[in-house]
C-alpha cells in the first residue's frame, strides 16, 4: 500500500491505533533518519495491522472509524505518525506525544540532507525548503522559486529532479501484514504486539491488563485517569499501574495482572468503584489517625493493595477502632522495613495468601512481618538514616502529627486537625545546615533525621540560621515543654555545635522510644513488642545513601518533573530506591529517576541527582543510569537528545 493511501485511510477512519498502544515517542533524529532512508529508497520495514470489526475495535482518540472493518496499527505507529505529520503538516487524530519531533523538517537541495529548521543556518538561504510545504503544495510553487533565484537557476533542472524524487516518497509502497480471524483476541494481539516490538516500546503489565478491559469498555482509561486526577488534587500522586494493581487484588485476590484475563467489563466497573471507595476510606484513615496527609509522607504505596482487599472483603469499612489500629500497625511497619520495596508481586501474593481466610488475617500479616524481621521493635539506630527519602522520615512526621508536638513559635499543637492549609508544616534543620558544614560535618550528619523537626512557616523563618544554644532557651522560656514535645534532649551541653554528634545520639533514643510507644499503643492486646530472638536482627542500621534534604530541593525536583511531563514525556520517580541485582539490598536513593528512560525502551535510564555524594553517582552509573547533577544540564539533554529541539 502506498504511503499516501495509508494516510488517506487514517483520514477516512479505515486505519487507526489500538487503545493499548502507547503514545508517540520518536525524536527528531529518528524522524530525520526515516526521511533520509525513504529519500534514498532504503528499506524501512512494513506495517503490521490487526484487521477487525469496527464495532469490536477499541481505538485511541476521537477518530470516527470506518463502518464495517478497521485496521489497527500494531507495528509501525512511529513511522506512520511521523509521515502523517510531515505530509499533512498536522498530527494524526490518534496522536499523543510531542509534535515538535516532526515539525519544520527541511531539505537542502544542494547537499541532499534533511535538518530541522534553524534560523541561523536557514534564514535567507534559498537551498533549504520545507518538506511539509513541498508535500502539501506540490512541485509547481518551487519551480518558480528555483528559476527566479540567480544562485539556484544554473542547476535548476538538478534541483527540480531532486524535489520530484523527494515528492515521490508519498508513493513508496509499504508492505502490510494483517492479523485477522475470530481467534485473534486482544490477549493474542497484545502478545503479537510485544513480540514484534521486542526492540521498541513494550507495554507494561498494567498496560496489557488495561488493554483487555478497554476492548470491552472503551472509557476505562478515561475513568482511571479521572480517579488519579482526583487524588492528585487532594495531594496524593499515584500511577496507573498502582491503581490497576489495587483493582486487581480487590477483584481477584491476586497480585499478578494475568488474573484480570478472566474479568470482563461488567465485573471490572463495580470493582473499580469498590477500589475508589476503599482507597478514599484508607487515605482518610491514614491522614486522620496517622497524620500522613500528603504525598511526600505517604509511605508504603504497595501496601495499599493488601489494605484495599481487606477493606472490601469486610464490607468497605473497619468493624471497630481496634481492627483499624491493628491494620495501621501492620501498614506502618510494612513501610518502615521496606516490605514491598523489592520483589513487589511475589511479596504481595504471599501476603494476599495469608488473607484467604479473613478470620485472623491481620494477626497473620503482623506475624509474617515479625518472622521476616525477627522483631518489630524500633531502635535508635534506625533513625541514623538521613534525608527526606529515608523510610523513617514519614515516621518522624507521623509522630509530630499524632502526638503532643508543639510549634516553637506559637506553642500550639501541630496536630493535623488544628492546622489550616495556610499553616502547612515545613522542614526545619534544628542545627542550621550552613553552620554545620562550616564546622566540618558531613552531608549525612547535617541532614540526619534527628536534625529535622516540623514547624509552621512563620516559626521557621523567625528562627532562621541561629544556633540551638541561642534560640532554645528563648523557646523554653516562652513555651515551657515545647522543646521536649519535639523530642529534644534537654541537656544544654547537647545544644552546642561541638557536641552535635552527642545530640544526634540522644535525640535518636527519644525518637525511637516515642515511635515504639505509639505503635505499641495501636495494639491493645500486648503483642506489639513480642519478638523472635534471631541473630539476623541486630542494632546495626542499614544506611542507604542519597535522598532529598529539604523542601527547597523537593520543590525543585517536583517542578522539573512537571516540566518533563509538559513535554509529553513520562513522569519520573521521585526518590527512586535503587536495589542490587537480587532485588533485596537497597543501594541508593535517586532524587528523580526514569529507570526505563525518557523514551521507554528506546533511551537509556536517566537520573537527576541534586548535590549528592559520590557514592550515589557511582551506584547509579554502575546500574546504567545517565546521571545529571544540574537541572539546566538535564533540561538541555532532554531538549537536545530527547526532544531534539533547536536550542
Amino acid at each position: 500500500m502506498e504511503i499516501t493511501t495509508i494516510l488517506d485511510s487514517i483520514d477516512l477512519g479505515a486505519m487507526a491505533l489500538p487503545e493499548f498502544q502507547r503514545g508517540y515517542v520518536w525524536n527528531r533524529n529518528q524522524v530525520r533518519e526515516l526521511m533520509n532512508s525513504l529519500y534514498h529508497r532504503y528499506p524501512v520495514g512494513g506495517l503490521l495491522v490487526w484487521a477487525t470489526k469496527t464495532e469490536q475495535a477499541d481505538a485511541r482518540g476521537n477518530q470516527t472509524l470506518n463502518p464495517g472493518h478497521v485496521k489497527l496499527i500494531l507495528d509501525g505507529q512511529q513511522r506512520v505518525t511521523s509521515l502523517y505529520g510531515i505530509v499533512r503538516g498536522t498530527p494524526p487524530p490518534f496522536f499523543e506525544g510531542n509534535a515538535l519531533a516532526f515539525t519544520d523538517l527541511h531539505f537542502n537541495m544542494e547537499e541532499e540532507i534533511f535538518e530541522f529548521y534553524g534560523p541561523v543556518k536557514m534564514r535567507d538561504n534559498p537551498y533549504w525548503i520545507s518538506v511539509t510545504d513541498l508535500m502539501k503544495k506540490g512541485l509547481q510553487p518551487f519551480v518558480g522559486h528555483i528559476f527566479q533565484t540567480p544562485i539556484l537557476s544554473p542547476r535548476g533542472d538538478v534541483y527540480i529532479s531532486r524535489l520530484t524524487h523527494l515528492l515521490g516518497v508519498k508513493n513508496i509502497q509499504f508492505h502490510i501484514e494483517e492479523v485477522t480471524g475470530a481467534d485473534k483476541t486482544v490477549d493474542v494481539v497484545v502478545d503479537i504486539f510485544n513480540r514484534v516490538n521486542s526492540g521498541g516500546t513494550k507495554l507494561s503489565k498494567g498496560d496489557l491488563a488495561l488493554a483487555r478491559v478497554c476492548a470491552e469498555w472503551p472509557d476505562a482509561r478515561q475513568e482511571l485517569r479521572y480517579l488519579l486526577k482526583q487524588w492528585e488534587q487532594a495531594g496524593f500522586y499515584f500511577k496507573m499501574d498502582w491503581l490497576l494493581r489495587n483493582v486487581n487484588t480487590v477483584l481477584t485476590g491476586e497480585a499478578m495482572f494475568t488474573a484480570l484475563k478472566d474479568i470482563n467489563a461488567l465485573q471490572f466497573q463495580p470493582g473499580l468503584k469498590q477500589t475508589e471507595k476503599a482507597v478514599n476510606y484508607l487515605l482518610n484513615v491514614i491522614s486522620g489517625r496517622l497524620g500522613l496527609d500528603h504525598d511526600r509522607v505517604l509511605g508504603g504505596r504497595y501496601a495499599f493493595p493488601i489494605m484495599t482487599r481487606y477493606i472490601t472483603q469486610n464490607g468497605g469499612h473497619f468493624k471497630n477502632a481496634h481492627e483499624r489500629d491493628k491494620l495501621l500497625y501492620w501498614y506502618v511497619h510494612s513501610f518502615l522495613w521496606g516490605r514491598f520495596a523489592g520483589s513487589t508481586e511475589s511479596i504481595l501474593n504471599k501476603d494476599l495468601g495469608l488473607m484467604e481466610d479473613m478470620d485472623g488475617a491481620l494477626d497473620r500479616l503482623i506475624e509474617e512481618l515479625r518472622l521476616s524481621r525477627g522483631d518489630l521493635h524500633i531502635r535508635a539506630g534506625n533513625f541514623d538514616s538521613w534525608s527526606l527519602g529515608a523510610r523513617f522520615y514519614p515516621m518522624l512526621y507521623l509522630l509530630t502529627r499524632v502526638g503532643e508536638a508543639r510549634d516553637w513559635g506559637t506553642g500550639l499543637p501541630l496536630k493535623a486537625n488544628l492546622l489550616g492549609k495556610i499553616n502547612k508544616l515545613q522542614i526545619h534543620h534544628i542545627f542550621p545546615k550552613s553552620r554545620l558544614y562550616d564546622a566540618g560535618y558531613s552531608r549525612a550528619e547535617v541532614n540526619a533525621l534527628a536534625n529535622y523537626c516540623f514547624l509552621t512557616q512563620d516559626t521557621n523563618l523567625i528562627i532562621s540560621n541561629r544556633f540551638p544554644e541561642d534560640y532554645f532557651p528563648q523557646i523554653e522560656a516562652a513555651h515551657p515543654g515545647a522543646l521536649a514535645s519535639q523530642w529534644i534532649p534537654m541537656d544544654p551541653n547537647l545544644w552546642r555545635i561541638e557536641n552535635y554528634r552527642d545530640y544526634l545520639a540522644a535525640r535518636r533514643e527519644l525518637l525511637a522510644q516515642a515511635a515504639n510507644d505509639f505503635l505499641d499503643g495501636l495494639l491493645s492486646d500486648g503483642t506489639a513488642t513480642a519478638s523472635i530472638d534471631i541473630a539476623a536482627n541486630d542494632d546495626t542500621p542499614i544506611i542507604v545513601p542519597g535522598g532529598i534534604t529539604d523542601d527547597e530541593e523537593s520543590d525543585l525536583l517536583l517542578r522539573t518533573n512537571i516540566w518533563v511531563m509538559e513535554q509529553g514525556l513520562p513522569e519520573g520517580a521521585m526518590l527512586f530506591e535503587l536495589f542490587d541485582e537480587s532485588g533485596e539490598r537497597p543501594l541508593a536513593f535517586l532524587d528523580l529517576a526514569w529507570p526505563e528512560g525518557l523514551q521507554t525502551g528506546l533511551s537509556e535510564p536517566v537520573a537527576l541527582l541534586i548535590d549528592e555524594e559520590y557514592q550515589v553517582l557511582e551506584e547509579a552509573s554502575a546500574a546504567g543510569f545517565r546521571c545529571f547533577t544540574d537541572v539546566a544540564d538535564f533540561r538541555s539533554y532532554v531538549e537536545r537528545e530527547i526532544l531534539a529541539l533547536a536550542v
